[in-house]
């Protein structure tokens, strides 16, 4: 990564911090990733050769930058939604400001709806956004999830008592093999081996 891009996401941490630490209404907090998160991602992408990618939840942008500057290695693409206008204007700026806001396209509006509207398959699936609504996610994404394809989803280990149901969807499909890794606030890692979806 140039020094450029790694200062500037540096930057874009320690804003999040700095904000969420200062505000308490959760819909104007940053919640973004952890930089140990965002490398975890970039280094899927690779790994993968991901070229369609989908983001449930960009904020402001910081984890959308992670995935489509591992995009830019793969001729790859990122889709990403967001329901908050606010966020999506700070979203474009920092992505301008990264010079990747061509390797992005933002979707405004509930992602139960947009991702509803949105055809698939993806090679790639990063689930960050409201954890209540995590269970209803999962076979819509699952659904546009390409065989071969991974889901990662955020806070499966910060937030586990609040996913339990979500957690036993996913680790009880025959169709899926997931493993919890212990970075950042967890990550779920789950890989698509079949094609019930279909």
């Amino acid at each position: 990564m140039e020094s450029s891009l790694r200062h500037f996401l540096s930057e874009l941490a320690e804003f999040g911090r700095e904000n969420d630490a200062r505000v308490t209404e959760h819909a104007a907090r940053m919640l973004n990733i952890t930089p140990e998160t965002g490398q975890l991602l970039a280094i899927l992408v690779r790994a993968m050769r991901a070229r369609r990618i989908l983001e449930v939840g960009t904020s402001n942008g910081y984890s959308t930058i992670w995935l489509a500057w591992a995009a830019r290695d793969t001729d790859g693409h990122v889709e990403t939604i967001e329901r908050s206008a606010q966020k999506i204007a700070l979203a474009r700026g920092n992505l301008a400001r990264a010079g990747l806001s061509e390797r992005v396209t933002i979707h405004q509006g509930l992602a139960l709806d947009v991702i509803r509207d949105l055809t698939g398959p993806f090679d790639l699936i990063f689930l960050d956004a409201d954890r209540p609504n995590y269970l209803a996610y999962a076979d819509l994404l699952l659904a546009r999830l390409r065989i071969g394809g991974l889901l990662v989803t955020d806070n499966v280990v910060s937030h586990a008592h609040e996913l339990g149901d979500f957690l036993a969807r996913i680790k009880g499909d025959p169709t899926l093999e997931s493993v919890t890794i212990p970075i950042g606030n967890g990550e779920e890692l789950t890989y698509r081996s079949s094609s019930a979806f279909q």
